[in-house]
């Protein structure tokens, strides 16, 4: 079937089923492409005397780069180092696990000076959008450490 026998549709609320049927598709090529089911999740938390969860940090490792896709504590313990400590905790595990790259992306209103301050570099910006807020997707190199005497 040609691409002028097809329906074109364009919606601002689209259905879950449709987009379930875009998300599995994508993913029975990628799986076909890649090996992705090497992909290996990994986090770190924070909890308090209690057990709660207070902050955390999701990534993902494939192959040597490592992707951090959520860093998250909660308002009360924040400036207190543990957003520090739970990145320098997933730098330190993902470079014993054989991770040469690590990386993410943040918008203005998060923590870009945060992951810069930390060696993160800018590879891309992204502007356009509301309120002048900007999108930076940031890379930081990750070497072996020295061993301990």
């Amino acid at each position: 079937m040609g691409a002028a026998a097809l329906q074109w549709e364009f919606t601002d609320n689209p259905r879950a089923d449709d987009l379930a049927a875009v998300d599995a598709g994508l993913h029975r090529h990628n799986l076909a492409a890649a090996a992705l089911d090497a992909v290996q999740p990994l986090a770190c938390f924070a909890r308090d005397h209690a057990g709660t969860v207070v902050g955390g940090l999701r990534a993902r490792q494939w192959g040597a780069a490592v992707e951090v896709q959520q860093l998250w504590v909660d308002e009360m313990h924040r400036r207190r180092g543990v957003a520090a400590r739970l990145i320098r905790m997933l730098e330190q595990q993902a470079t014993a696990r054989g991770a040469r790259v690590i990386y993410l992306d943040t918008f203005t209103f998060q923590a870009p000076e945060f992951y810069r301050s930390r060696g993160y570099q800018v590879a891309a910006r992204i502007d356009g959008f509301p309120d002048g807020i900007v999108k930076s997707l940031l890379t930081k190199a990750l070497t072996a450490e020295a061993p301990r005497r």
